[in-house]
């Protein structure tokens, strides 16, 4: 008898799912049963993590993945990542266990009471099929969902005694079509604003480092002579931030914002919301420029407020522009100056530390960063300048995202060094999957920057009038030992004179390395 187990493998090799992330549990042991060879099961220790690496997996490869999680409470603890996923776009199929169909009406024990709702509405789509029969059917629905632009996480939920279930409908087939062009006379109406801007600018996003479309988006920004900023808390890094054009990151601050692009005429927005605050300061004084709005995603559009918004994905669009287009031989806004070297001190400054990781960083390599408190060091001191997923962080701002995305991007791109500059503070969140890293042999280097506090939570709170706030010191985690409990090996460094070379030592391991930088953990402005 072919079982519905059967259908759903099949289908999975179909859609390229072999390589499955997850934490299994009861509720999983009939899907689990007889692995096959060809299927790679990455386990993580906690469902959270599972998810992150997954994100991580899917944006370094652009591809799909399946994640498996246990019914109800592990679907619980993947949740904030969930969260995560859904802001990154990330096409996660979340497969997930329920109990026995016969014992759903009495609320048993690990059943998960309406498991299609339970993760809305950060899901993009959710079911519990109404037959074991639908199942192979609801997992290729979902697949489709997942991979259409705007891209992101889908949910089913099959109980357990689906799987012996006899298949008896045929295995779903079709193709997805992941693109969509302009409307044509929208485009020619942004085309002429462009070629009658005196200065304009173009604002970059997630979404184009995530359609693969930089070097598309060079060749435009060369030809117009236009200069390029990196959108207010982007999540990737969309343009090389070496090039002669680059102007710098917007604030997610809308005085700060609004003072930056005044000087240009026309800002066109290419994958990005317009735009992501974090802070309010009140209403700033200069209007925005005229904006147009470039995004695959009607709700992104429908929040453009007086912009002019067109419905396309990054990669046609930028084609499109850059062949309707004049060709420009205006000067453009010199580059800002870059900030001196910082000096070597003890305690570690994070922009030595951000430095130093800058000279030694191989060629080609992955940065995958979460240290909220340390970003503008970052954008000042390590310049990212691979024009292929050179930088992944957390677009949601759900701390622990970082140390299993460096595990999942490493996974799906071998063939490149990945290196993780994580909080402290962050790097708690989700350090289970340092388990991970270890039994996988990963190329991530991890360094680990530890101000021995939440400080974002403490400098901004203390910038919004807070006071005596409790919950925000942490110190006394020892990283090395942590890492080394889970088989990485791991050195602390503390004077200044010392990080260079524990940092060329770690980077040289082709396996997974973590790095425990103690830095000054006086605060700092983060806006």
């Amino acid at each position: 008898m072919r079982t519905i187990r059967d259908a759903t493998r099949e289908l999975l090799r179909n859609l390229g799912l072999t390589t499955v992330f997850g934490n299994p549990g009861t509720t999983e042991i009939a899907f689990l049963t007889e692995w096959p060879d060809d299927f790679t099961y990455v386990l993580g220790l906690q469902e959270s993590a599972v998810v992150a690496m997954a994100d991580g997996y899917a944006q370094a490869t652009r591809k799909p993945v399946l994640v498996n999680l246990h019914s109800a409470g592990g679907v619980g603890h993947s949740l904030g990542h969930v969260f995560t996923a859904f802001r990154d776009r990330a096409p996660l199929i979340v497969l997930a266990g329920q109990q026995t169909r016969s014992l759903l009406p009495d609320e048993p024990f690990l059943g998960a009471v309406d498991a299609a709702s339970f993760p809305k509405p950060y899901v993009k789509w959710s079911i519990e099929p109404a037959r074991a029969q639908d199942v192979p059917a609801a997992i290729a629905h979902a697949y489709y969902i997942a991979t259409q632009a705007p891209q992101g996480p889908v949910f089913v939920s099959v109980p357990v005694d689906d799987w012996d279930a006899e298949a008896t409908m045929p295995l779903p087939a079709g193709r997805r079509t992941p693109n969509f062009a302009p409307d044509p006379e929208a485009l020619q109406e942004l085309a002429k604003a462009l070629d009658d801007a005196r200065n304009p600018a173009i604002v970059v996003g997630a979404g184009v480092d995530g359609d693969g479309a930089v070097p598309e988006l060079i060749e435009l920004a060369e030809k117009l002579k236009a200069g390029v900023w990196a959108a207010p808390m982007s999540s990737r890094c969309s343009f090389p931030e070496d090039h002669e054009l680059f102007l710098g990151f917007l604030q997610p601050e809308r005085i700060a914002l609004a003072n930056a692009l005044e000087d240009h005429d026309v800002v066109v927005v290419l994958g990005a919301p317009a735009f992501t605050y974090h802070v309010y300061r009140g209403e700033p004084e200069t209007p925005l420029p005229p904006l147009f709005l470039v995004s695959d995603d009607e709700q992104v559009l429908a929040r453009a407020g007086t912009g002019t918004g067109l419905r396309s994905t990054p990669k046609l669009a930028i084609r499109a522009l850059t062949e309707n287009v004049s060709a420009k031989t205006r000067e453009t806004k010199p580059r800002p100056e870059k900030p001196a070297k910082p000096a070597e001190t003890t305690p570690i400054s994070p922009d030595f530390a951000y430095a130093t990781v800058a000279e030694l960083l191989p060629d080609n390599a992955i940065v995958v960063e979460e240290t909220p408190s340390h970003r503008n060091c970052l954008h000042d001191h390590l310049p990212i300048t691979s024009t292929d997923t050179g930088f992944l962080t957390v677009a949601s701002g759900t701390l622990g995202y970082g140390l299993p995305a460096a595990v999942g991007a490493a996974l799906g791109r071998p063939d490149r060094k990945v290196v993780a500059i994580l909080g402290d503070g962050s790097s708690m969140y989700c350090v289970q999957a340092l388990w991970t890293a270890a039994r996988e042999n990963v190329p991530v280097t991890f360094v680990v920057l530890d101000n021995a506090q939440y400080a974002a939570v403490r400098i901004l709170g203390e910038a919004a009038g807070g006071k005596k706030v409790p919950g925000t010191e942490l110190g006394g985690i020892d990283f090395a030992q942590l890492a080394q409990s889970m088989g990485v090996p791991a050195r602390t460094v503390e004077q200044g004179a010392d990080l260079r070379d524990a940092l060329a030592e770690a980077l040289a391991e082709n396996g997974p390395t973590l790095v425990h930088v103690k830095v000054d953990p006086n605060p700092q402005k983060l806006y």
